[in-house]
């Protein structure tokens, strides 16, 4: 390990290169990334990058999701579940199936069994791939919302799939009522332990004298145990996480300083910056210890390529019938119950069906297959899972990654008007945090304002501009008022994103970290 520490070095320092020539030259980075681990594996002398199998849902998964969970907008998520939950659900579940067919049935050797190990490996669509490539091009916010919801849900439904696919091969039976209470067993538990979890974390943040670092490293730490925790009584880590994660993302203001918040939210990104990039470069880095393992089952090259452009035909193929099977269904729906919309169109179906780039979760998945069974027999097939794999990230991230930003340009969506347009949404909420302010201050600190023109001038400056420049040097009483009104205005952005729909919950919380931002530059004035 020590003798590779240069090496590991190095590479750190080329992912942040790449990623900084895929902002340049407009290309998302894990494209980048995976095609340079493919063209260093090639170099002679390369060490080579090998994680415990057991290790890899643990060490890139929970942070992943966690970050994931408290980034998106819980508003948008349940605007939209009904799409989010087939999509992460029923599509992840068909496709899964769909995959299990096809391989038994043309790929030597593939039961059906192994078909759905394959399948719950290369089902769920990738997050950071989709939102890398977005992010170059301007889609409307409902599609980025589906996204981030299906991407935040599908890895526990393909997991989970997962896990008795791997049950199923390595006892050679499949019981459907035990399977069903395992099911239950699985989604129930995840989702009450990660909230139990998540509640302790969250009392611990609001009854220990806490300071900056160690809430900092007790949300390093959560999403760990939650995951673990979960494992252990056999339910899904990945539900526990997401279900922790959302819960804590709700009510971090309740419980988590302003300063750690602002700093806490730099170290995030900067870890899962580093993660992501890791986890694209090891799969390209993986594929000469893929390829041996392919020469010892005696399989070609050329075969193994050909299983893995049939898989990736059968889920490209699968999503984008998934998609529009949506639109029928919506309108079919619309009829009868209230929907969001009763004509999504033709665009958007072609764009979510197109965005189903795999990643890090369906690597995580694949290296996941252990070695041997419980009875030390190799496990049947493990490295020709392990190259189609490869080949559908590979496929997928490269063809349908590269075309996406083309075909989003070329459908030019029209504005569905499910949010306020941006600058109208800032306006408005700068206009009504200018207002609640003022008349907080008028109600409770009328003879304060009166008499004090520091908090005269303070109130006619919140009509310009909530945030200013340096730090803000008052006096403690102004302060401590100031502390109260921001407070307040805080409260009354929180209560505005519950009660519009149409307030883009992305938006809101800019302003909430400029009233954070204000708060800190109060205490270090």
């Amino acid at each position: 390990m020590l003798e590779h520490f240069p090496f590991y070095l190095v590479l750190i320092i080329l992912i942040v290169l790449l990623i900084m020539l895929g902002s340049r030259i407009k290309v998302a980075y894990p494209i980048l990334l995976v095609m340079a681990g493919l063209l260093i594996s090639f170099v002679p002398g390369v060490p080579v990058l090998k994680i415990n199998p057991e290790l890899i849902f643990i060490i890139f998964l929970p942070p992943l999701l966690y970050e994931a969970a408290w980034a998106i907008s819980w508003k948008e998520l349940w605007r939209w579940r009904r799409v989010i939950s087939s999509f992460a659900f029923v599509v992840v579940f068909l496709t899964a199936m769909s995959v299990a067919f096809v391989a038994n049935h043309f790929i030597p050797g593939f039961s059906l069994a192994l078909g759905f190990l394959l399948g719950g490996i290369v089902s769920p669509p990738d997050a950071v791939s989709a939102g890398a490539i977005v992010k170059f091009v301007k889609v409307p916010k409902r599609l980025s919302s589906i996204l981030e919801g299906e991407s935040l849900l599908n890895d526990a439904s393909s997991l989970i799939i997962l896990r008795f696919a791997l049950i199923a091969v390595s006892t050679g039976t499949f019981i459907w009522h035990d399977a069903a209470l395992g099911f239950a067993w699985m989604i129930i538990g995840g989702i009450g332990i990660g909230l139990l979890v998540g509640l302790v974390f969250m009392k611990a943040h609001q009854w220990l004298p806490t300071d900056v670092n160690m809430d900092i490293i007790l949300t390093l730490v959560a999403p760990y145990v939650m995951y673990i925790a979960a494992e252990e009584v056999h339910s899904s880590g990945v539900l526990a996480v997401v279900s922790g994660g959302l819960f804590l993302s709700a009510k971090r203001h309740r419980f988590l300083k302003v300063s750690s918040r602002l700093r806490g939210e730099n170290v995030w990104q900067s870890f899962v910056f580093l993660l992501n990039g890791l986890v694209f470069m090891l799969i390209g880095l993986d594929l000469p210890e893929i390829t041996a393992g392919l020469q010892q089952e005696g399989i070609g090259f050329y075969e193994a390529t050909g299983y893995g452009l049939l898989i990736t035909g059968v889920l490209i193929a699968g999503r984008m019938l998934a998609a529009f099977g949506a639109v029928v269904v919506t309108k079919i729906a619309g009829r009868f119950i209230t929907v969001a919309d009763k004509h999504p169109g033709l665009k958007a179906p072609v764009v979510l069906g197109w965005t189903g780039m795999r990643g890090v979760v369906s690597l995580a998945a694949a290296l996941s297959i252990p070695v041997v069974l419980d009875n030390d027999v190799p496990f049947p097939k493990r490295n020709l899972i392990l190259f189609i794999t490869f080949v559908v990230i590979l496929l997928t991230l490269v063809l349908q990654g590269l075309t996406l930003p083309v075909i989003i340009k070329k459908l030019k969506f029209r504005d569905y008007g499910d949010h306020f347009p941006e600058a109208e949404t800032e306006e408005c909420l700068r206009a009504g945090l200018a207002r609640e302010s003022l008349n907080y201050l008028e109600q409770q600190y009328a003879g304060e304002l009166k008499n004090s023109a520091v908090l005269q001038q303070l109130a006619g400056q919140w009509q310009i501009d909530l945030e200013t420049e340096g730090a803000i040097h008052y006096p403690e009483p102004v302060r401590r008022i100031y502390r109260e009104v921001l407070e307040q205005q805080r409260r009354w952005l929180l209560d505005k994103n519950r009660s519009e729909q149409r307030l883009d919950e992305e938006t809101v919380r800019k302003f909430l970290h400029h009233i954070d931002m204000e708060e800190e530059k109060l205490r270090i004035g």
